[in-house]
């Protein structure tokens, strides 16, 4: 190619995998014009842990704490991935009370993820202050996390027939005081976000995803939900209690950054809905069902598939009767996006590639298991 009268060759640039605007240990070899990005080979493998063949030698038990560590900004989806397959599997089913309790702690966990998207998003493009505040709103869920569960990242706490413990004393009052904290807190994000002229010119028509790219793609979660596709596992497969709920499924039809942004912001406050309906309606009632020690589901197979913060996340697990799965594989969001990102990417500069990786909210952990 050429630009005027002089020739040009394209140049190969690594971005990554130490860059610290790839969330993680990612490598991106851009093939250039100038600035101009004509293609993108992305490179994984880089936390490459062999989740899936461990899940073969352990327990279904003991692999329940591992799946807390594929997306760990999302562990409480992992885990209920997880135990939905193989409650399908042995057919256990899940107390009401516990029902509720997990949504509680998928919700929490949704937007505690949905704060970091934004904080790293904002920093990425130069935000600082942004980055400061939403953590600060996330310490808040972590300290409900200590309290129910005793960890603060890897919870754990989603078990095979229910959930680990009940609320303690002092959970429901906390939690609420929260819910009507975090609302204003999201209208001051909009006013040093969404309005910034500066966060608009880096957002605004940057890394567009047609909806039949996207569909194409398999991608889903808010990078679906933000060029339209008003897609949900919570509403077209509901699992738990969902289905008694009422919350809106968010769409944004902009199709950019700033769509992807609008969707994660707007599904914050739709979380906190959910919150306070399953604390105001709280049944009584066990929190775990009997679960033998060393389970043993029947032969077969089964997928469970939720709707975690990324998109879909799902398990498939193989028995073959005895007390490990016979084989075990993750669906996992990021690893999605990652695929649709070249087609995205094709035609804009440098400095739009941390915008546009930025909105899709990969997590190198859950990508390469």
């Amino acid at each position: 190619m050429s630009i005027g009268l002089t020739p040009t060759e394209h140049v190969v640039l690594n971005m990554g995998p130490q860059h610290p605007s790839t969330h993680g240990v990612l490598r991106l070899k851009l093939t250039l014009d100038g600035e101009v990005i004509l293609g993108c080979d992305p490179v994984i493998g880089y936390l490459h842990r062999g989740m899936e063949k461990i899940a073969e030698n352990r327990t279904y038990a003991q692999f329940l704490p591992y799946t807390d560590r594929i997306d760990y900004l999302s562990s409480a989806s992992n885990n209920e991935a997880f135990v939905l397959a193989v409650e399908r599997l042995a057919g256990i089913e899940v107390p009401e009370r516990a029902q509720y309790l997990r949504v509680i702690l998928l919700e929490l966990n949704r937007i505690a993820s949905h704060l970091v998207f934004v904080a790293t998003f904002a920093n990425d493009l130069a935000a600082t202050t942004a980055f400061l505040y939403a953590f600060r709103e996330r310490e808040v869920i972590m300290d409900l996390f200590e309290m129910w569960t005793g960890a603060r990242l890897t919870q754990s706490w989603i078990r095979i027939g229910g959930v680990g413990s009940d609320l303690p004393d002092g959970f429901e009052r906390k939690a609420h005081e929260f819910c009507r904290m975090l609302g204003p807190r999201l209208d001051e994000y909009d006013g040093l976000l969404t309005g910034n002229a500066i966060f608009r010119l880096r957002t605004e028509g940057v890394g567009v995803l047609p909806p039949e790219l996207g569909i194409d793609w398999a991608c889903s979660g808010p990078t679906l939900r933000g060029s339209g596709v008003a897609f949900d596992l919570r509403r077209a497969e509901p699992y738990e209690v969902y289905e008694k709920l009422g919350f809106e499924v968010v769409t944004d039809a902009a199709c950019d950054c700033m769509g992807r942004y609008r969707v994660r912001m707007e599904e914050m406050r739709q979380s906190v809905r959910i919150i306070e309906q399953c604390l105001d309606h709280l049944p009584q009632g066990e929190v775990q069902a009997k679960v033998p020690r060393a389970l043993r589901p029947p032969a077969g197979e089964a997928y469970g598939r939720v709707e975690s913060p990324r998109g879909e996340f799902g398990c498939y697990i193989v028995s073959d009767g005895g007390t490990s799965p016979l084989r075990l594989r993750l669906r996992t969001p990021s690893f999605f996006h990652m695929a649709a990102l070249p087609q995205i990417l094709r035609g804009w500069k440098i400095g739009d590639v941390i915008a546009i990786l930025g909105s899709i909210d990969i997590v190198l952990g859950e990508m390469d298991r």
